[in-house]
């Protein structure tokens, strides 16, 4: 099962975000393990990750993530971490994962 860990500042909206990118997922009929972590975890939670999305809050950082783990770290588009879009998410880390 592919991981796909999102990390930002705090997590509430991030977390919606989660949410509806698993509905996309179960709309296809596939799955995935989805979650999303303070950044401050990155150690403990992103190890294993077949990808990592930064909120746009945290971007800045990712520099100093992409050189933490050992997976593609790439920024949410702000437009659809705006619109809490879950499919143009879930694309993206597909695209990131090869999947």
């Amino acid at each position: 099962m592919k991981k796909i860990i999102l990390l930002c500042a705090g997590g509430m909206s991030t977390g919606v975000l989660v949410n509806n990118m698993k509905a996309v997922a179960r709309q296809k009929s596939e799955e995935y393990f989805i979650d999303a972590f303070p950044i401050n975890a990155v150690e403990t939670v992103c190890q294993d990750a077949d990808c990592v999305l930064l909120g746009p809050q945290v971007s800045y950082q990712l520099a100093e993530i992409t050189s933490a783990v050992s997976c593609p770290v790439e920024s949410i588009d702000m437009r659809h971490y705006g619109m809490m879009d879950g499919a143009k998410v879930l694309d993206q880390a597909l695209a990131m994962i090869g999947g």
